[in-house]
């Protein structure tokens, strides 16, 4: 009976692996899938007919998998699931007693060819948990030496800890020794939770401020919450009103910004004295706030009563198509904002992406960058509007105080995947994906370096540069750094603007929809964490069926082996996708030693353009799970529908690690080492209730910023497991890690408190389009 039952099992196995083996075959892909399906289907026969020699067979089955496995992927345990587990399985039950002594027709309970064959793959199995091909152990051996650079040190009074957007701290109480130590100081809940009416991307990413002896961070919805940096007690709390909505595409809050006034600054503006010190949070709904920040009360000086309406010169808007969700740069007595817009929600009518840069005192709009018009930094006039649809900076920007210098991160208007209808000789256009450099005083452009040409994949530049100085190859030079969705980080002086690492600019294909002009070459950095491309065999799955499935995907879609394939109304595979090896979290970078850490992330997506009819022009497209694209284009010639690359199973299709953790050596521009980052624990899974229980270290999406310090310790949250780690920045080992009760999904800084202890925080809230368990707990961590 258990003889017939295998023998059913296996030929209903068998004939599904021929189905879709077959159908793999048809689009050209692997044979092997085809060819162990006709070798089930024989294992079953023989089972039936009551053939020993089907043990045999399906042990020589098994051989036959190992070297093709090898063959194809070499020891990387993570890429022997789907193609080892299911055939494991099956010889491992062969192999048991009940199955073998009725086959051998004797007291025989083990068959030495499938027996050994099973307890040999066993041991490979056992010895390959021990090893891992691709971490890249190496030694960061630069010496710590005293540096020009600005650095947090007992304070983090700016979002990347200083205006130069470095992530790192002086402070080296906690070393790589003892950070085992760390324990949590306090907790502290927000009591700000996503609501049914909220947008479905809300986020809790904020990276707290320590100055002016409180802890300042925003919420989701624009809250702003000052707190003891030692008990976490609240000192006081600031609530806007609330405009819940499912339309505002990020309902997200990075970080707020802290001004003190000097000298006499404000001593002109009698009201300005309660508001000598200044706390600036720019808004979802398009609003730039000052409070006190001894207080939390708005300035009634700024603005009108301690409001700027963003909105203003706009012109006529959608309902929640201004956004903000970057903390605001403080530089100088200037607070300057950028914005961000809708993506792909309309062909005409978004905003326009200005740099606007306002008195941090009266809220006077002191000066105004606009890419259509770069020439003319003077405010506009009242009634005077600026032009719909430029390219936009929602990321945070960078400031040289001591050269006088703003940093912009341009990215992408919308629509960020259509460039039908464009004028690439218009103005707006240069800026596009452009670092732009302007004079802190006026706005004048001094130097603007393009990071893509023609972008049509929202390759925006979404993180914030770094400054620093560095010896390159024996060379003092100024420079800043840009990390890119496509996995380039651009090193270039900073005062003029050239690279200081080569660039190159790399063919790609120009052929894809009629009407799109397509660029002929797009620049490839020498320091790059550009994925290496895919083939077939890069297809992953946690069984053969869902790796079948990833197979023929891959097969049936176009894809030019770089990330910029074309989308196409057949469907494109555009790797890395639109959430970039490197978004808002950036980098940290360590000034001292010269040395860099990122957290590169790996994710492929399916790119459909569809094709917009003139019945269709207005309408609402929806998939075939009857919900709306959110890259529609209305107006436009096509609507794009972007999924993930992903299995039946909802498991990205290209094999793990998806996140990694790299530590660079800017001296040289080499990578000096390479960990995975991020367990499977805690993850949503489609094939099993709940969240998946346990913690494989395969290397997971991580969406959120390191923090570097002077004790060679990298602090990390971000990876979709809700953990919390650190590590060693010298070589990347982990040294400490601990789970949270949310996903941190921010970037975390670090302080002295007033008690003579190191502190690290991090926001615990989860992230609505990863799926990470969402909360609204901030945790702070010191030395026991």
């Amino acid at each position: 009976m258990i003889r017939n039952i295998t023998g059913i099992v296996i030929a209903l196995i068998g004939l599904a692996m021929l189905y879709m083996g077959g159908k793999l075959l048809f689009l050209g892909g692997s044979v092997f899938y085809a060819l162990m399906a006709v070798g089930l289907l024989i294992t079953a026969i023989l089972l039936f007919m009551r053939k020993k020699s089907a043990l045999s067979f399906y042990a020589l089955l098994m051989w036959i998998t190992l070297f093709w496995t090898i063959w194809e992927v070499g020891f990387d345990k993570w890429q022997w699931i789907p193609r080892g587990d299911v055939f494991g399985l099956i010889g491992l039950w062969l192999a048991l007693p009940w199955i073998v002594r009725p086959l051998t027709q004797a007291q025989r309970r083990f068959h030495p060819f499938l027996g050994g064959t099973v307890i040999f793959m066993i041991i490979v199995v056992i010895g390959l948990c021990f090893y891992d091909p691709l971490p890249q152990d190496g030694t960061v051996t630069n010496e710590r030496v005293t540096s020009s650079a600005q650095v947090a040190g007992n304070d983090w009074s700016a979002y990347g800890g200083t205006a130069n957007g470095l992530r790192f701290s002086s402070l080296n109480q906690i070393t790589k020794d003892n950070v085992k130590d760390l324990e949590v100081a306090w907790t502290y809940k927000t009591g700000d939770i996503r609501k049914g009416d909220d947008a479905s991307e809300y986020t809790f990413e904020a990276t707290p401020l320590k100055v002016n002896g409180m802890l300042y961070f925003c919420t989701a919805h624009n809250e702003v919450h000052a707190l003891d940096p030692e008990t976490g007690k609240v000192k006081w709390k600031f609530t806007p009103e609330q405009d819940r909505s499912y339309l505002q595409q990020h309902q997200t809050c990075r970080g707020v910004s802290y001004f003190e006034a000097k000298g006499n600054e404000v001593s002109a503006q009698p009201t300005a004295a309660i508001c000598r010190k200044r706390i600036f949070d720019a808004a979802t709904d398009g609003k730039l706030v000052a409070l006190d920040a001894d207080t939390g009360k708005p300035c009634a000086d700024f603005g009108q009563n301690g409001i700027v309406d963003l909105h203003t010169n706009m012109g006529k808007l959608r309902s929640h198509a201004l956004m903000q969700t970057a903390a605001p740069l403080v530089a100088g007595d200037l607070v300057i904002v950028g914005g961000s817009v809708m993506d792909n929600g309309y062909n005409k009518g978004n905003p326009s992406g200005v740099i606007r840069a306002y008195d941090t005192t009266t809220g006077r709009l002191v000066w105004n960058f606009d890419p259509a018009n770069p020439d003319n930094t003077q405010p506009v006039p009242a009634g005077v509007n600026y032009p719909y649809d430029t390219p936009v900076a929602w990321a945070t920007l960078s400031a040289d105080l001591k050269n006088g210098l703003v940093y912009v991160p341009f990215g992408n208007a919308s629509p960020d995947e259509l460039g039908i209808g464009r004028d690439d000789s218009s103005n707006s256009e240069k800026f596009r994906d452009a670092l732009v450099a302007l004079d802190l005083k006026t706005g004048a452009l001094k130097w603007r370096y393009q990071t893509a040409n023609h972008d049509l994949w929202d390759r925006d530049n979404p993180s914030q540069a770094s400054l620093l100085d560095i010896d390159y190859q024996g060379q003092k030079q100024p420079v800043v750094i840009l990390p890119t969705k496509t996995g380039n980080l651009f090193v270039l002086n900073r005062l003029t603007g050239k690279p200081v690492y080569p660039v190159q600019q790399v063919k790609v294909s120009t052929k894809g929809v009629p009407g799109e002009n397509y660029a002929a070459t797009q620049p490839v950095s020498a320091l790059n964490f550009i994925p290496e491309p895919l083939t077939e065999k890069s297809m992953w799955g946690v069984t053969p069926f869902d790796q079948m499935s990833c197979r023929a995907t891959f097969r049936s879609l176009r894809y030019d082996g770089n990330p910029w394939t074309p989308a196409t109304e057949q469907g494109s595979l555009v790797f890395p996708g639109n959430i970039g090896v490197f978004n808002w979290g950036s980098v940290a970078i360590d000034p001292q030693r010269q040395m860099l850490v990122a957290a590169p992330v790996r994710l492929a997506y399916k790119y459909t353009l569809i094709k917009r009819t003139p019945e269709t022009q207005t309408k609402r497209m929806f998939t075939d799970e009857n919900t709306p694209y959110w890259n529609e284009n209305f107006q436009g010639d096509y609507a794009i529908h972007i999924q993930q690359l992903a299995s039946d199973l909802g498991i990205p299709c290209i094999a793990p690690p998806l996140g990694r953790m790299v530590g660079v050596d800017l001296k040289t521009g080499k990578t000096t080492w390479l960990r995975r980052v991020g367990t499977t624990k805690n993850l949503k899974t489609t094939f099993l209730p709940g969240l998946f229980p346990i913690g494989f270290p395969m290397g997971m999406v991580a969406h959120g910023g390191p923090l570097t310090t002077a004790g060679d310790v990298v602090f990390h949250g971000a990876t979709a497991d809700n953990f919390f780690r650190a590590y060693d920045s010298t070589t990347g080992k982990l040294l400490w890690q601990t789970e949270l009760t949310a996903g941190a999904q921010a970037t975390p800084s670090t302080y002295m408190g007033k008690d003579g202890k190191q502190y690290v925080v991090i926001a615990a809230g989860g992230h609505g389009s990863l799926g990470t368990k969402l909360g609204d707990t901030v945790v702070a961590f010191r030395l026991k």
